[in-house]
């Protein structure tokens, strides 16, 4: 039989909602909720991009105690010419996560035009930066973001 996992993003996704702005201890609470749910996946935020999300998951590593969930650390694609300098996968690193989820550009259309890269070069981001990841340890789960677009 096939086995489905939950995988929540109302800390990342949820808080991009007109007149919500979580702050810690609310993501703090809302993930201890989630996890007596039984959620399996928990994805806290993104600690690349704001200072709140970096901060939760420094607080959320001493503070929090799992019995069912698995926090995830959200990001994208590296940037940088190379993964080992790339802003984003070492706040990733230091979410200290053994989770992490990367989105990249997964249509022709936004990888030529929003990137401004060729297909080669965009699954070459794609492959450096899981490939990054996984070399420290993590396991990545990749987000395809505007597959279905494509």
């Amino acid at each position: 039989m096939a086995r489905v996992e939950l995988y929540d993003t109302t800390l990342r996704d949820g808080a991009q909602t007109e007149g919500i702005s979580y702050s810690v201890s609310d993501k703090l609470r809302i993930a201890e909720k989630l996890d007596q749910l039984g959620v399996p996946f928990i994805e806290g935020g993104w600690p690349g991009s704001n200072p709140k999300d970096a901060e939760f998951f420094r607080v959320a590593g001493k503070r929090l105690a799992f019995k069912h969930a698995e926090l995830a650390a959200f990001g994208s694609t590296r940037r940088a010419a190379t993964a080992a300098k790339d802003a984003n996968l070492l706040a990733l690193l230091n979410a200290e996560t053994r989770t992490v989820t990367i989105f990249g550009k997964s249509w022709d259309l936004h990888v030529r035009e929003v990137l401004k890269a060729s297909l080669d070069e965009n699954l070459k981001l794609i492959r450096d930066s899981v490939a990054f990841l996984t070399r420290h340890g993590r396991t990545v789960i990749y987000d395809a973001e505007h597959f279905f677009d494509g």
